[in-house]
């Protein structure tokens, strides 16, 4: 398997990672009697902060995984690869991984600055991925 692919399976279970995390939160809650099992409205905000930014980065995580597969699989199915998308594809997955600690971790001005810069370097890393693409296939 390429390491564009095994960076797609990592993509992939980025967030698997952070759902079992936010179900952890949800079972301590239940088991010690906190909350009900039904307790956990979809889409709208609830829990502590630190529970909803999870919530939030996980969804964030889901919401770019096609666009990332996508390019990946094609990129795949073409024959690209390369020591150059390789790397871009490790700089996605890594960012990506930046992003949603980042995002877990605060809520600040500065920690969202820095999660947009993260996001931004997987959109010019895919960028620059996508452009390799079109010039080898």
């Amino acid at each position: 398997m390429t390491t564009e692919l095994w960076a797609l399976l990592g993509f992939a279970f980025w967030p698997v990672l952070l759902v079992t995390a936010i179900g952890g939160f949800r079972a301590l809650d239940v088991l010690t009697g906190r909350k009900k099992a039904n307790e956990f409205p979809a889409g709208v905000p609830h829990g502590g902060d630190l529970y909803w930014r999870l919530n939030r980065a996980h969804l964030n995580s889901l919401e770019n995984l096609p666009i990332v597969a996508s390019v990946f699989i094609i990129a795949h199915l073409a024959g690209v690869h390369s020591a150059l998308t390789e790397t871009l594809a490790l700089v996605i997955l890594g960012a990506r991984i930046v992003q949603s600690v980042i995002h877990i971790s605060s809520g600040t001005p500065m920690a969202v600055n820095l999660r947009f810069t993260a996001y931004v370097v997987q959109l010019l890393a895919l960028a620059v991925f996508g452009f390799q693409l079109l010039q080898q296939a």
